[in-house]
């Protein structure tokens, strides 16, 4: 994980909600388990691009919807 991911913007708990799915609902259609989501959303873990490109393409939003940097 680079020096830098403590700054990435994370919108996924807000974009997972909009699209009315449940972490568990997500992480099915994305592949991964629940608690992945969970780390994802609370930044603890950084997916990599193949699973970024998932959630977004599931939540049906660009992958620099759901992160950024500042």
């Amino acid at each position: 994980m680079g020096k830098d991911h403590e700054k990435l913007l994370n919108n996924l708990q807000q974009l997972r909600k909009a699209a009315n799915l449940t972490q568990q609902e997500l992480s099915e259609a994305a592949e991964v388990s629940r608690k992945s989501i969970n780390a994802i959303e609370n930044g603890i873990y950084i997916p990599s691009t193949v699973l970024a490109l998932k959630i977004a393409k599931t939540i049906k939003c660009r992958v620099e919807d759901l992160f950024q940097l500042p």
